[in-house]
């Protein structure tokens, strides 16, 4: 460390933070996009193809060392053509750095599973196969995670009903956890949220000066 590092540690960690990022860059210059993002997170956008190969780079380069996935998610966007984004979340222990690879995929397109490279990524595709029904291969073990085994649909798209297709109940009778079609007691109602000492103020207010003024009215008539 030089007399300036003490001086100044804070030029030193951003020039740190500066050649990491143009590390990770060059390393993924012909695999991955760059995308600018908030507070300097390293934000990178991948094709499915090249995802796989994208991950081994960031594990296997020692500069890096990106050894840990923390998390793989994904989003939902309708609207999109490709409808949906594959999240993956790494961590550098030895630089604590963190790094993020977005894949964009379509309805039905299959995804190369992530557990030959990253061991923890077996349970949360699990996860993102059980809530949004996106298939991975090569999976040892691609079972439903969250829902139950004779659940219906993918919970976490967009286009799935909010009260869900069907209710679990026990049945006393049958002495088992039996499935009916969801019943709504009562159709949805829009509540106001006002609380019911106070009310609607405006309407509060307007019937007050409606009452004065009556009480006004009848005092002029009294005295005529």
């Amino acid at each position: 460390m030089t007399t300036a590092d003490i001086i100044n540690p804070e030029m030193t960690n951003n020039n740190t933070e500066h050649s990491f990022e143009a590390l990770a860059t060059q390393l993924l210059a012909n695999s991955a996009e760059r995308v600018p993002s908030l507070n300097g997170q390293l934000v990178y956008r991948c094709e499915l193809n090249k995802l796989i190969s994208v991950l081994n780079l960031l594990k296997a380069n020692e500069s890096l060392d990106f050894s840990q996935l923390s998390d793989l998610t994904a989003v939902d966007y309708p609207g999109r053509i490709q409808r949906f984004e594959l999240v993956y979340q790494l961590l550098s222990i030895t630089h604590n750095r963190r790094i993020r690879i977005i894949c964009a995929i379509d309805e039905g397109q299959i995804v190369p599973s992530a557990t030959g490279v990253y061991k923890s990524a077996e349970w949360p595709e699990r996860e993102v196969w059980d809530m949004y029904g996106l298939f991975f291969s090569d999976h040892p073990d691609l079972r439903r995670l969250l829902t139950d085994y004779g659940f219906e649909g993918h919970p976490l798209r967009k286009d799935f009903p909010l009260t869900g297709y069907v209710e679990v109940r026990y049945d006393d009778i049958e002495r088992r956890v039996a499935y009916q079609p969801v019943q709504l007691t009562q159709e949805y109602r829009d509540f106001d949220f006002l609380s019911p000492w106070e009310g609607d103020q405006e309407l509060v207010h307007s019937s007050l000066n409606a009452e004065s003024e009556s009480k006004v009215n009848a005092k002029k008539d009294g005295y005529s």
